[in-house]
């Protein structure tokens, strides 16, 4: 797949709303879902840096909606070395979206993985449910091994010893529901990171896809995109 879902044609959003006054606190609805179904929130990733946004989540969102899903697509502030203005931005993008459709099942891909882990940990109300798919839920090992040429240094502004409090490894487990979802061949962020995560914390399930990439657990046309589906279906049945 080589990425191709980053750069691909894909729908625009029916609608967009602002969350605070910065361009990047804002939403994108894909709001026509079945009946009672929870708001799915999506939270994209790139490493929590400027040059990866919303836009690459679109084919997922559209995909999710047709399947009877309500879809919001977050957007956050992505300015390295300031972390709690990312963090600040994905809790407030979930508290709006809680404020109008009750817990939310929570999706987050890459480092939106990371956002989505450490929300659903300090603030277990606004979800009912977390699904991270290839997310970097231990921050020290991903720093140990200089993943993304020094994403998580680059992302907190030092290294993640000196902000445990966001590193979902060490936190508190997330009280509602967490299932991973991972490919063995993700070279980006790779499968002993999930695998870190999930042996601090039992009760978090962790399904592994035999010789899927980084992008795919994100790509509807992916052979992972059956196994996400139904897990966030399940999440939010």
């Amino acid at each position: 797949m080589n990425g191709s879902v980053l750069s691909r044609p894909a729908p625009e959003p029916p609608r967009t709303v602002a969350v605070g006054d910065d361009p990047d606190q804002v939403m994108e609805l894909w709001p026509d879902g079945g009946p009672g179904r929870p708001l799915v929130v999506l939270v994209h990733g790139g490493f929590w840096r400027p040059p990866i946004d919303r836009t690459h989540l679109r084919s997922m969102a559209a995909a999710l909606n047709a399947l009877g899903l309500p879809v919001a697509s977050l957007e956050y502030r992505r300015v390295p070395g300031d972390p709690d203005a990312t963090v600040a931005d994905v809790l407030a993008g979930l508290r709006a979206a809680r404020a109008v459709a009750g817990p939310v099942v929570a999706v987050g891909h890459s480092a939106g993985g990371h956002l989505v882990l450490h929300a659903a940990a300090v603030e277990p109300s606004l979800v009912r449910a977390t699904v991270p798919l290839a997310p970097v839920a231990d921050l020290a090992l991903a720093d140990a091994e200089h993943l993304g040429d020094g994403a998580v240094r680059a992302y907190l502004g030092g290294p993640a010893a000196g902000r445990t409090d966001l590193d979902p490894a060490a936190g508190p487990t997330p009280p509602g529901p967490v299932t991973i979802v991972h490919g063995d061949a993700d070279d980006r962020v790779p499968l002993g990171v999930s695998r870190s995560y999930a042996g601090r914390h039992p009760s978090v399930r962790l399904v592994e896809l035999p010789g899927c990439d980084h992008f795919a657990v994100v790509d509807p046309l992916s052979a992972a995109w059956e196994t996400v589906t139904r897990e966030i279906l399940a999440a939010a049945t």
